[in-house]
């Protein structure tokens, strides 16, 4: 296993990873904001800068190796648990505001939300590499399938 861990007082490496997150996250946030939904640009972007602060906090305070792994896995815990509850909002949301159909709404927006969340974590790991194609293949899942849903329905 890499050593994710970095010293405390390296501004770089902090900045570089919160920069990466929020660039993260706007790969799929524009993507949401062009298509109008509601968890847009910023939504993302912010789910993202927080998840990847998240898990620099025990990146960076962990003592022995065990302890690191053990520490972080909870982190990555609580933020996908946690972000749930954003993502349930946003369906309930959704399917409120058009009650009189029987449909639930807001599905993507919600993956969406969640995957920012792991592009956050990865970002605050410092694994650029994961969390780019996983912004591509995502931005890929966002736009090409849905054209391709469009297309079958047809």
């Amino acid at each position: 296993m890499t050593n994710i861990s970095f010293d405390p007082n390296d501004w770089l490496s902090i900045s570089f990873r919160l920069v990466l997150a929020l660039v993260f996250g706007a790969i799929l946030g524009i993507e949401r904001q062009i298509g109008d939904k509601p968890a847009g640009l910023r939504t993302h972007m912010l789910v993202s800068l927080g998840s990847a602060l998240l898990i620099l906090v025990p990146l960076q305070i962990v003592g022995t190796a065990e302890e690191g792994r053990d520490a972080i896995s909870r982190v990555i815990q609580g933020i996908a648990a946690g972000v749930g509850f954003i993502g349930a909002g946003e369906i309930l949301r959704e399917t409120r505001s058009q009650s009189r159909i029987d449909r639930v709404r807001g599905l993507t927006s919600a993956a969406a939300i969640w995957v920012s969340a792991g592009l956050g974590i990865a970002a605050g790991c410092g694994l650029w590499q994961t969390g780019l194609v996983s912004s591509i293949l995502a931005l890929i899942v966002l736009t090409i399938f849905k054209r391709l849903e469009r297309s079958a329905k047809r």
